[in-house]
């Protein structure tokens, strides 16, 4: 079977009849733009509208696109009652769509795209960043035994084992050299800060674009996108999203030389300071290693991305195109992140 999704959904409806509670076809899907790792979709049914996560086609890279994990995590944070979508059954049987997936319950709500929040008005958008920080110290603060996660990913020496999966995950979906990347890995793995043993369940990719908003309120409805989740280093989530705020605004969504306080959206030093504040914790150590693991990071992801749409199964071709031309940007700025900490130190 292709990639694409099955024009004729009767495989679908009948073995989302045996599975989802009230489940009516006929149903029909339509892909969302977004959503470059694994292909998401809208389902429009008899008895409502759902959402589905499937796999993508093609040769994957190992331990990536597991969806299977995602369909867990899901029905963990249901049980802890955190803001995430209700995942509703997992499918494993390739044959009914082309590829495993998972059903999830459609929520409807706002999701922001571009954190400097341009369809707002001033003054809602410090409450938006302030629910995203409440959100991520809640996450942080959940219970993992009580969640049924304890056996979720292997705690302690959490950034060098990403430091190497990552560092793997790179070479097997390099296209071409990057010499900022080459500096970027070998200056992080001098840097690799000792294990201060603490664990948590780290979402992975906490930025704006990854929740639902009510219409109306800044409250957090849903996080979405737990691909990447696993037993972590809480500071890991909180400087992948400063991370972004440092990328260029416009074409790479970032904050880079907006004015935080002409716009109304905290400053990187606030929005960890309130992180700080609801965690119980003086500051955050090892801040430059933590951003530049994060672009380090982020480099490996689109660098996998990009792989994709040259091997002709990206879930969008023409997002992952523009993924392979920033990757030498994101390490240039990374980089240079490192070298100015470098000067002040000096």
């Amino acid at each position: 079977m292709s990639g694409a999704f099955p024009e004729d959904t009767s495989a679908l409806d009948a073995w989302a009849s045996a599975h989802v509670e009230g489940w009516r076809g006929p149903s029909s899907a339509k892909k969302f733009a977004a959503g470059q790792s694994n292909p998401t979709y809208l389902i429009d049914a008899g008895s409502g509208r759902y959402v589905l996560r499937r796999k993508p086609p093609g040769k994957l890279l190992k331990m990536a696109h597991m969806i299977e994990r995602e369909f867990r995590v899901l029905k963990a944070l249901e049980g802890v009652g955190y803001p995430a979508p209700r995942a509703l059954a997992l499918c494993e049987d390739e044959g009914v769509i082309g590829t495993a997936f998972y059903l999830m319950a459609f929520i409807d709500g706002r999701v922001l795209w571009n954190p400097a929040l341009p369809e707002l008005e001033r003054e809602d958008r410090r409450p938006i960043y302030d629910a995203m920080n409440e959100g991520l110290a809640k996450l942080h603060s959940i219970d993992v035994a009580q969640a049924g996660l304890a056996d979720y990913g292997k705690p302690g020496s959490y950034y060098a084992r990403q430091y190497q999966r990552w560092t793997d995950q790179y070479r097997a979906s390099e296209t071409a050299k990057i010499e900022d990347m080459e500096r970027l890995i070998a200056w992080l793995a001098d840097k690799v800060p000792v294990d201060d043993g603490r664990v948590a369940l780290v979402h992975g990719d906490w930025r704006i674009d990854n929740m639902i908003f009510d219409l109306k309120s800044p409250r957090l409805l849903a996080v979405l996108d737990w691909e990447l989740s696993t037993l972590g280093h809480p500071f890991a989530d909180l400087a992948y999203q400063c991370m972004q705020w440092r990328l260029p605004a416009g074409r790479y969504r970032g904050l880079g030389g907006v004015d935080r306080e002409a716009s109304g959206i905290p400053t990187e030093t606030e929005y960890v300071a309130a992180y700080c504040r609801r965690m119980g914790l003086k500051a955050i150590p090892d801040w430059t290693f933590l951003i530049a693991f994060s672009f380090f990071r982020s480099i490996a992801i689109h660098q996998g991305v990009y792989k994709r749409s040259l091997d002709g199964n990206a879930s969008n071709p023409e997002l992952a195109r523009q993924f392979g031309e920033s990757l030498p940007l994101l390490a240039r700025v990374a980089v240079e992140g490192i070298e100015g900490e470098n000067n002040r130190s000096a």
